[in-house]
């Protein structure tokens, strides 16, 4: 009889290169980044999201950059990019770039600047110029898109013909961008805080934020028709959905300034409930009860108690 053996879990390689990361680059603590990554200022690089540059080659992440919960970057041993800088990269994304929710950029890879890819859409082996919008479920391989333009969702874009004829990016394009990143202002609107590690969604400005981004004053809808307070944030919404539908439950941390200087975080009762309605209006009550601290929330597995 043939003995049954083990695989052995795989170990952290010691020859990986240290990522190079901004002091103002913002890392949350359930993100992973490794290898030689090269981090500029305020990218902010959500829960969940990964960046690994484990076959050698240089990752290069732009000024400004958020890469949302979930996102995975990575990239082959072998194939490389021309980035803005005249060097080669395995992955260049370009400044205030967005990279959303799930979406995959696999390398050989450009991101130009201020471009937006839609949740769960690929870019392997291609370019994608300055200010270009992939929409979600799409596919981006082996082309080079020209800037400005649209690729429509569900699309499977792997010829250059196809490329060189795709739509101009329209305000409505643009418009949605801007509501699935949940925040005004221009494509490379940033979601996350620059210090501490934290997104913005979940703190609650203090002593004034080194990018000025305090939680949005909005009475606006967020775009699923629920109505906001003035202290939730759409991204805080989204995020709360996102926990609540993986059967998590909401912890929340708070601190003042000097406790959020020193690192240390005081932690109120989880939400029990897990009813939405009922998570917005506790989170609302502890930012109102907070007021002028930092705030953060987290998912609470409930099973697996962590």
């Amino acid at each position: 009889m043939a003995a049954r053996t083990v695989a052995a879990p795989p170990t952290p390689r010691s020859d990986l290169a240290e990522p190079q990361i901004h002091p103002t680059a913002a890392l949350h603590p359930l993100s992973q980044v490794s290898g030689n990554v090269r981090l500029q200022a305020h990218v902010q690089i959500a829960p969940g999201a990964s960046v690994r540059a484990d076959g050698g080659a240089p990752f290069f992440i732009g000024e400004g950059t958020t890469v949302h919960s979930g996102a995975s970057i990575q990239g082959l041993g072998q194939g490389r990019v021309l980035g803005d800088d005249q060097a080669a990269y395995s992955v260049w994304v370009g400044a205030r770039a967005t990279i959303t929710h799930k979406a995959l950029i696999h390398g050989p890879a450009y991101v130009g600047e201020g471009s937006f890819v839609g949740f769960r859409s690929t870019l392997f082996n291609a370019r994608l110029g300055k200010g270009c919008i992939v929409m979600m479920h799409a596919l981006v391989q082996d082309v080079e898109v020209p800037p400005g333009k649209l690729v429509p969702s569900g699309m499977v874009l792997t010829s250059q013909d196809e490329a060189d004829h795709l739509p101009d990016v329209q305000a409505a394009d643009r418009a949605l961008a801007q509501e699935i990143m949940g925040m005004p202002g221009d494509m490379g609107g940033q979601g996350l805080s620059a210090q501490g590690n934290l997104p913005t969604s979940q703190v609650s400005a203090a002593e004034g934020h080194p990018q000025g981004h305090p939680l949005k004053q909005s009475n606006e809808r967020d775009g699923l028709n629920t109505m906001q307070s003035q202290r939730l944030t759409s991204e805080i919404v989204h995020q709360v959905r996102q926990f609540l539908n993986q059967g998590y439950r909401i912890g929340i941390e708070h601190a003042d300034g000097r406790r959020y200087r020193s690192g240390v975080w005081q932690t109120c009762p989880p939400i029990q409930s897990s009813r939405e309605s009922d998570v917005l209006a506790a989170l609302d009550a502890c930012l109102a009860e907070h007021g002028g601290e930092y705030v953060r929330m987290f998912g609470v597995d409930p099973v697996a108690k962590r």
